[in-house]
């Protein structure tokens, strides 16, 4: 009887080949023979389940946002059975800093197709790249829940708050990834600002 192939698993296998043959040598330079040597599969079968190299970079784009979803769920998770507000933006800030192998390849896969998408119109119509849209909104509004709660300092504007704070987070991201500063740093930076925003 023959083996009965795992199509999902077997198209997540080529993704996770993908992620890291981008993560070694940039996306841009990524060919799908490369991704086939990584996954240990011919060129053939990446080709089956994906057609084209466009449509293999989608279904990575799609792949690397459901794992960075669940890397964020987890760091909720670690704070606790009931975080305060302050807790869960920490943990959504500090979710996307490179600071193990798994973070680097995010923070650097990420970048790359966020730059290429400027000049893909594919990759540009794709919602993961309005994902900063969605952490945006959940920031503002765990803001305005530590707001309400009396938890932030006198006159703060959470809609200005949540878009700082996520622009400072990707751009401590990036510092570290380039070896400016290391993460302990990033997260000093990080807890200095919030403490100017909440209240002690």
């Amino acid at each position: 009887m023959p083996k009965r192939v795992d199509h999902t698993e077997r198209r997540t296998e080529i993704a996770e080949a993908l992620l890291r043959v981008a993560a070694r040598r940039g996306l841009h330079a990524v060919g799908m023979r490369d991704v086939a040597a990584e996954a240990g599969v011919s060129l053939r079968l990446v080709q089956y389940y994906f057609e084209t190299k466009e449509k293999l970079l989608l279904y990575g784009l799609q792949h690397l946002a459901e794992r960075f979803g669940q890397r964020a769920t987890a760091r909720l998770q670690d704070a606790g059975p009931r975080p305060g507000p302050r807790a869960m933006i920490e943990a959504m800030l500090t979710a996307a800093l490179p600071t193990d192998e798994e973070s680097r390849t995010f923070h650097l896969v990420y970048t790359s197709y966020a730059i290429l998408s400027v000049t893909d119109r594919a990759l540009a119509d794709q919602p993961f790249i309005h994902n900063p849209d969605a952490a945006e909104s959940a920031l503002t509004q765990l803001l305005r829940q530590a707001q309400e709660s009396e938890l932030l300092q006198p006159g703060v504007d959470v809609e200005l708050e949540a878009v700082g704070l996520l622009a400072l987070s990707a751009g401590l991201g990036t510092s570290i990834l380039v070896g400016q500063r290391g993460p302990e740093s990033a997260a000093a930076v990080l807890d200095h600002c919030l403490n100017r925003v909440f209240r002690d």
